[in-house]
């Protein structure tokens, strides 16, 4: 009998986070893993590998047609790398939940460190965050479109299409690839928002689905995750904004540090707020960013 179905696309590390959060379920609720499916969506961001994100429909293209089996009823949630959901989303879905957030920074694979690359690099993104912070770090570097799965990213890598990537830390680890390459300190690249952290997502009239989902929820991630989606919606951030931003708790108090940048890393600004409420944070911090931020950073957003 299948007591509940997890929507999730097909790479290899979509597979294991939805296995993650199969195995959280199975032993929130004495579940044998034979009871909760596990339905694989080809999105259009799995098919269409040759362009950037933003020239092609942005974030949605993760997200569209697993928004459609929920809800549709194909499936009970959805399971998502939270980095990669738009920060809209539909009122009749919600985020019910988020297993404990990963190592947050980025791995560089094809030398030590930033500095250490040879002047003149190629080094393959297709993040506009990375792609601006490499170049405020490092103007010299040429910077390739690059997309695929990990796999396939270092396919390219070795094939020598270029002398250098990065990859986010959490899903080298989780497809147990963790020795590859060298983390990138937060104070030398500041993350993606929500970079590291997986999320569930169920139909927002589903209370089953919602209960069932949230006896998982890790509430600390859950909370910086907010807050940093918060600075997101506040800024009106897209796939063409270069935004880096990372909140972390000590006790009650939040800490949350955000960077805007150009997308050739000319201009950048940067700042950081605490407090307790967590959304409020991000929003007022938004407002900070766009005050004190160049013309030329203040127009790749729309607030």
């Amino acid at each position: 009998m299948i007591r509940f179905r997890l929507g999730t696309r097909g790479s290899p590390l979509a597979l294991t986070q939805a296995g993650l959060v199969r195995a959280a379920l199975c032993g929130a609720h004495g579940w044998r893993e034979e009871e909760v499916a596990t339905v694989v969506i080809r999105t259009t961001g799995d098919r269409v590998q040759d362009r950037a994100l933003a020239e092609i429909g942005g974030k949605a293209l993760w997200t569209k047609e697993l928004d459609r089996a929920l809800l549709d009823g194909e499936i009970d949630a959805a399971v998502h790398s939270m980095k990669d959901v738009e920060t809209v989303r539909p009122a009749a879905i919600r985020i019910a939940a988020t297993l404990p957030r990963a190592d947050v920074r980025d791995r560089l694979i094809g030398a030590a460190s930033v500095d250490a690359l040879p002047r003149g690099a190629r080094v393959g993104t297709s993040s506009p965050r990375r792609r601006a912070q490499l170049l405020r770090l490092r103007p010299d570097l040429a910077i390739v479109l690059f997309r695929g799965n990990v796999e396939t990213r270092l396919a390219k890598l070795a094939a020598g299409e270029v002398d250098a990537t990065l990859l986010a830390a959490a899903g080298l680890a989780r497809l147990g690839r963790d020795e590859v390459g060298h983390a990138v300190p937060s104070d030398v690249m500041l993350p993606a928002p929500a970079q590291g952290a997986v999320g569930i997502e169920v139909r927002s009239d589903d209370a089953a689905a919602h209960a069932a989902v949230g006896a998982i929820d890790d509430p600390a991630t859950h909370r910086c995750v907010r807050a940093e989606r918060a600075l997101l919606a506040a800024l009106r951030a897209d796939c063409h904004s270069p935004v880096a931003a990372l909140a972390s708790l000590a006790g009650e108090t939040l800490s949350l540090r955000a960077e805007l940048l150009a997308e050739d890393g000319g201009a950048h600004v940067a700042g950081a707020i605490e407090g307790v409420a967590g959304e409020a944070c991000g929003a007022a911090l938004a407002v900070d960013l766009l005050a004190r931020a160049p013309a030329a950073v203040r127009a790749l957003f729309a607030a």
